[in-house]
């Protein structure tokens, strides 16, 4: 199990670096679909992973580039951290199936946008 955990975190780490995606769309479905956990677990634990490394060697290579716009950063950042507060303990009342549809249904119109426009 700890060799797909480790699989998980360098797929979805490539990700982030190269398109800047990988915690929600790709760890979380990974442990779900492949190591069983439950909706709440899986958005638990990618939370929990992100803390420590959320991109900031990534973030590093692209502020080296000159692409980070460093006061926007800060004000999203602080906005993830109380959104994330309440976003929390929204999901801890919604039922673990119902979450997991909110979830694909969201990736789902998030993609067909992005393909489209």
């Amino acid at each position: 199990m700890y060799i797909i955990e480790i699989i998980i975190g360098l797929v979805a780490g490539t990700l982030g670096g190269l398109i800047g995606t990988g915690g929600a769309v790709i760890m979380i479905p990974a442990l779900v679909l492949l190591l069983g956990y439950n909706q709440h677990m899986a958005q638990g634990t990618a939370l929990a992973a992100m803390i420590p490394p959320i991109g900031l060697l990534a973030a590093f290579e692209y502020y080296k580039e000159g692409n980070v716009n460093i006061p926007a950063a800060l004000f999203i950042a602080g906005g993830f951290f109380i959104g994330g507060f309440f976003g929390a303990k929204i999901a801890a009342l919604i039922d673990d199936n119902i979450l997991r549809k909110i979830f694909g249904l969201i990736l789902l119109l998030i993609s067909i946008r992005m393909i489209i426009k």
